[in-house]
């Protein structure tokens, strides 16, 4: 809840001056000056900052002087309370400084990626969803971490198979021979994977399809499980999305007839019931093995190529309207028969810009923009790195076997190494000695890997985390619009709490301030003039007569309802109640007829009002009073009372902020935004 209304604080702060945008640069502005627009409590306002909080979200609208007048006083309340909050140490507090450094977190991170190359990925990937690729691969495995004599080894014979298979073997062949691919389903597909797109498999990977043409063999790529090679089978263009019910009959080995023979049984006479007019939906609950989606009706997930077995895709991309529905079909699992449901076409960029820029930055792709970044880092802050002092620790950590184990830390440096600078950014100079002790304090370092290895590691961990730490420190002041966003946060968060306790939970909790609010305001909660009205709805004419006779004697009609409910529920029905005029159909009917003069309380009660409804029912509204305007009690109007009351401790502590601190405005800067 907190969150919800933290983010619907910085709306109002952003959106309040909901009029244009402010483009134009004015001749207030100075050479090496700040131009004030806002002085509140001796802080400055400028105009630039001004202008991007007022221009935020804005667009076309004409700026004038009461619209500008409008929002400064919107803006000053506010930074009034930012004001007294930091005046009171809010700001200090230490489940501020968490709450406030978690969304900075969060914030920074669109700021410490390489953003053309981010977008540059982001078009790519869009690019290469319109196609579908058909590909078959080989694969020797080898350890991301392994030695190098274990990669040497790999490569070799990776190499070797690649050869053979442009030598003219069959690649299928090549891939199930006695030391062909590792790949545990090469067995049974021959390396074959299918259709895919984008982010269906690792990025390395996926450049090595796009970028190799139809029939022709890759390059050998890395990729976390090991070595590979490909062989691009085919492209088409991209199918889309379709949604499917399906009813599936499980075939647990579909190479065995007779279980094959069974089940294709089943799945014909399901067919047959569907033909018969028998629904989907119920012969899914009934037959489909599949147990997640059978008491769904057997309704799948949008999906799109490579995300189900071919058999299944192609016979569900087949289908051409929406209700067509399958003949049965074999696929891995056994038998199916699939109804379509929907189909969605590819979508533009702009469409799916957002959600891409997402799926980039969690994809393993992402890693070439944080390479990106961190050179770009490396330039701009001047890094550099002493391979001397690098050569003397990898002397040093070699000398010990149990070097980096737990417990173990990294010794044997020579004292006079200690001192000496490994690395440096924007000259500020990282020791040997810190960087022992940072390693030291490495939990997980690699175990199986040699020392120098570990080594090597840990010191281009421990560059990349400076070099992202020292761009992190200096945000702000390389970015305007971050700075603008953090004092957004920094602000609303204040805000919240400060007028949390000042307004909002003071107006719920002061029960004694309320009453007297209450009893002070009463004019304010007033009930309108209402109807005090019986509406009788009973089933024939006959039980309208006994219902009417009965209301002039005095009689108990409700126990009358009860008498016939048993046989009869719906014999009599009773509405009472006040009814103010547009809240009920049979008091409004009443009040009309008050109006214009058909009906009046002159006469004698009871007072009958009579219509028909439908074809015998009877309805009679008996009415008792029109009570004037009475004012309402604490309990009737609490939730007016309690925003009433909010507005008026906001007002009188508005007021007393006023007289606390100073307000300064800048008439001559602030209407020179007017166009």
């Amino acid at each position: 809840m907190k969150q919800f209304i933290l983010i619907f604080t910085l709306i109002c702060y952003t959106v309040i001056g909901c009029f244009t945008g402010i483009q134009a640069q004015t001749d207030i502005e100075k050479e090496g000056e700040k131009e004030y627009v806002l002085s509140v409590g001796g802080e400055g306002v400028t105009l630039d900052d001004f202008k991007h909080i007022y221009g935020k979200n804005n667009r076309d609208s004409v700026i004038t002087r009461e619209l500008l007048d409008d929002y400064m006083e919107l803006f000053i309340k506010f930074k009034l309370k930012v004001m007294e909050a930091e005046y009171l140490g809010m700001d200090t507090v230490a489940d501020y400084i968490k709450e406030l450094a978690g969304y900075r977190k969060q914030l920074a991170r669109p700021y410490l990626v390489d953003i053309d190359l981010l977008d540059e990925l982001v078009q790519e990937a869009f690019d290469r969803q319109q196609e579908e690729i058909h590909a078959s691969h080989i694969l020797v495995s080898v350890n991301p971490e392994a030695l190098p004599a274990d990669t040497l080894r790999a490569w070799r014979r990776i190499s070797l198979l690649r050869a053979r298979v442009l030598a003219g073997e069959d690649f299928t062949e090549v891939a199930t021979s006695k030391g062909g691919s590792d790949d545990p389903s090469a067995k049974d597909n021959g390396g074959d994977l299918g259709w895919f797109t984008a982010f269906s498999m690792i990025y390395n990977f996926e450049v090595a399809a796009y970028t190799t043409p139809v029939g022709e063999i890759s390059n050998i790529v890395r990729t976390r499980f090991g070595y590979h090679f490909l062989k691009v089978d085919g492209r088409r263009d991209a199918r889309g999305e379709v949604q499917v019910a399906h009813i599936m009959v499980r075939v647990p080995d579909v190479t065995d007839k007779a279980m094959l023979e069974s089940s294709k049984a089943t799945i014909d006479a399901v067919a047959e019931f569907l033909h018969a007019g028998e629904t989907f939906e119920s012969l899914a609950l009934k037959y489909s093995d599949d147990a997640t989606t059978a008491s769904k009706g057997g309704v799948l997930p949008w999906f799109g190529t490579g995300k189900m077995v071919e058999e299944f895709e192609n016979a569900a991309f087949a289908l051409a309207q929406n209700g067509d529905v399958s003949e049965p079909f074999l696929s891995s699992y056994g038998w199916h028969i699939v109804k379509r449901l929907g189909f969605k076409g590819l979508v533009s960029f702009d469409e799916v810009k957002n959600s891409l820029k997402k799926k980039v930055s969690r994809d393993s792709r992402a890693d070439k923009t944080r390479s990106s970044f961190l050179n770009k880092l490396k330039s701009e802050y001047g890094f550099t790195q002493e391979a001397r002092r690098v050569s003397n620790l990898v002397v040093s950590v070699g000398k010990t076997d149990s070097v980096f184990h737990k417990g173990h830390p990294i010794e044997h440096v020579n004292k006079s190494e200690l001192g000496r600078t490994l690395f440096s950014i924007d000259g500020n100079k990282t020791t040997v000695s810190d960087f022992i002790n940072y390693a030291n304090s490495q939990k997980n370092r690699g175990l199986n890997r040699p020392a120098e290895m570990i080594l090597k590691s840990l010191i281009q961990q421990m560059v990349e985390e400076k070099l992202l730490a020292y761009e992190d420190e200096r945000l702000e002041e390389k970015h305007d619009d971050f700075r603008l966003l953090i004092e957004e946060y920094h602000d609303g968060i204040l805000l919240f709490e400060l007028t949390d306790n000042k307004v909002w939970s003071r107006a719920v909790r002061d029960t004694s301030g309320l009453e007297e609010y209450h009893a002070k305001n009463s004019e304010l909660f007033m009930w309108p003039e209402r109807l005090d009205i019986a509406v009788y709805t009973c089933e024939d004419a006959k039980l309208a007569k006994k219902v009417k006779k009965g209301v002039k004697k005095g009689d108990d009609i409700e126990a009358m309802r009860r008498e016939l409910i048993g046989e009869r529920p719906l014999a009599i029905r009773i509405e009472s109640a006040l009814y103010p005029e547009g809240v009920n159909t049979w008091s409004d009917t009443v009040f009309y007829a008050l109006t214009n003069g058909t009906f009046d309380l002159d006469s004698k009660a009871p007072r009958f009002m009579t219509f028909e409804v439908g074809v015998e029912g009877i309805v009679l509204i008996d009415v008792r009073e029109l009570v004037p305007p009475t004012p309402k009690t604490l309990d009737e109007a609490r939730g007016q009372v309690i925003a009433s009351y909010q507005d008026h401790l906001e007002k009188e502590w508005i007021m007393s902020l006023r007289r606390k601190y100073q307000v300064e405005i800048n008439t001559a800067v602030l209407y020179s935004l007017i166009d």
